[in-house]
């Protein structure tokens, strides 16, 4: 039986918290992928380990056993920090700032801030949602350490001079279908329908032409949005088709009534984090948080 550490701590949280939704605000996740990683661990034990009710939730005799088994890690991993403390004088420290868009700063960098501080207590990261233009020219000038980039089938020209990019995961594009409409089978279903179009600049707007160009066929587009929020409300209207990323469903709300379907032939969306590398960069703050981001990436269960 495998048990995940990470899962367990979620239970513990909810257990403290008395319930999904106050364990979520505490851990900087939604409700949703709180319940998710219960369900998940309660897959991994083959046990229920939670009573949910009007009044909150309540751990069962497993959950309580699992619980009891978070709590001796936490206080086994405080010492632990604390040894490494004094063992390592020079111990990453300091303020690491990252620039991001909404889908990977809810289903990365959120979840990030916890794991980062029980990992490297000195290190503080400050998250911020920008544009990606304006973020690399940040990071150009030192104001930003890291900046996460999206591309669309691994379309991200060499980085400049004196930047390196590291690689953090592929992701599949999916078809989000509004209320009503008939979910598709394979890509030709899609060359008759509306969409919603993207930003120009986004990695779903050149899926989107590179779509068109699978189907051989213009693509009738009459709304266009950059936040992916906006596209599921959008969606969720009737107002069109959408592609979006796989984290952006596992990460936003979906709708009442919209269909999430993924073909064979949609591609993916590759996600890049780029930083600065010179003599003096990445310090090892930035490594530090590089280490733990990367760790992030690989606990993710994508279909």
């Amino acid at each position: 039986m495998n048990i995940s550490p990470h899962r367990i701590n979620v239970l513990l949280a909810v257990q403290r918290a008395g319930g999904v939704v106050a364990a979520a605000d505490s851990l900087r996740l939604t409700p949703s992928a709180v319940s998710q990683q219960i369900k998940l661990l309660e897959k991994e034990t083959g046990l229920r380990v939670l009573n949910r009710t009007p009044a909150g939730a309540t751990l069962t005799p497993a959950g309580r056993v699992l619980a009891d088994a978070a709590e001796r890690i936490e206080v086994e991993l405080a010492t632990a920090r604390r040894e490494l403390a004094a063992v390592d004088a020079a111990a990453p420290a300091g303020t690491v700032r990252i620039g991001s868009f909404s889908t990977a700063i809810r289903a990365l960098l959120l979840p990030l801030l916890s794991s980062l501080e029980a990992a490297y207590p000195a290190v503080e990261l400050v998250v911020e949602e920008v544009e990606e233009r304006a973020a690399l020219k940040r990071l150009r000038h030192g104001e930003l350490d890291l900046v996460l980039l999206e591309r669309d089938e691994h379309t991200l020209p060499p980085a400049p001079r004196a930047t390196a990019d590291l690689p953090l995961l592929d992701e599949s594009w999916l078809v989000v279908v509004p209320p009503g409409c008939p979910a598709p089978s394979s890509l030709a279903d899609l060359a008759g329908v509306t969409w919603i179009d993207l930003d120009p600049h986004t990695a779903g707007a050149f899926a989107l032409t590179r779509l068109a160009q699978q189907l051989a066929v213009p693509l009738e587009t009459r709304h266009v949005a950059y936040d992916y929020d906006v596209v599921l409300a959008m969606v969720s209207q009737g107002l069109g088709h959408a592609l979006l990323p796989e984290l952006a469903v596992r990460s936003g709300f979906v709708p009442e009534g919209v269909v999430v379907s993924r073909l064979p032939g949609l591609g993916t969306r590759q996600l890049v984090v780029r930083h600065r590398e010179t003599r003096s960069d990445p310090s090892a703050a930035v490594r530090a948080v590089l280490e733990v981001l990367l760790a992030q990436v690989e606990s993710l269960e994508l279909g």
